[in-house]
């Protein structure tokens, strides 16, 4: 015992006091702390930017268009959380030209058929932080987000221990998705890279 009301667990660390067990996430330090973290969002250093130009698994992309490509997020909210980027380092929708706009929303539009086909999600959430200050992680360059959910996929964990659980590897999902994705039309299975 360590304190008034505090147990031990099953390991012999002490239990804190107010009841709750401690889920210990240090693979997370490397995108908080770490060497994943985007610090400079300069064209060269942008991984919108450096992604594209290697191999699609490495870069998590599950489509390529003319003008936009679609990728994985690397810290994904959900499994499926698909970013729709265009290739060209702009910082928001007014400086993205309109067959880039079109071509996201398009992308935006078949990602959720692709989801709702292989992940069968209850709904989503989409969007776009444009900004620091509006919560844009990699604030240089435009991306929308397409986040598939699931009735009670939100638990405590996000609310209290700002963590979440993900039952699918990254590498699972792209292969997944990147077969899921229809071909055909106007877009190129191999994109500019």
């Amino acid at each position: 015992m360590t304190g008034a009301g505090a147990t031990e667990t099953p390991d012999g660390f002490p239990r804190e006091a107010d009841g709750y067990e401690r889920l210990w996430t240090p693979h997370r330090m490397v995108y908080v702390d770490g060497p994943a973290k985007v610090t400079s969002t300069t064209e060269r250093e942008c991984p919108f930017c450096t992604g594209p130009r290697g191999p699609d698994a490495d870069a998590l992309i599950v489509h390529r268009g003319r003008t936009c490509f679609v990728a994985l997020n690397l810290f994904p909210y959900n499994p499926g959380h698909l970013l729709v980027c265009p290739y060209r380092h702009v910082p928001d929708l007014t400086t993205m030209t309109a067959a880039e706009r079109a071509e996201a929303i398009e992308l935006v539009t078949t990602g959720i058929e692709v989801l709702r086909a292989a992940k069968r999600p209850t709904g989503f959430n989409t969007g776009m932080n444009t900004g620091e200050g509006a919560g844009a992680g990699i604030a240089g360059h435009a991306h929308l987000h397409v986040v598939p959910r699931w009735d009670g996929d939100a638990n405590f964990l996000p609310i209290i221990a700002r963590t979440k659980a993900l039952p699918e590897l990254l590498g699972d999902t792209r292969e997944q998705l990147a077969a899921a994705w229809p071909t055909g039309g106007e877009e190129s299975a191999d994109g500019p890279r």
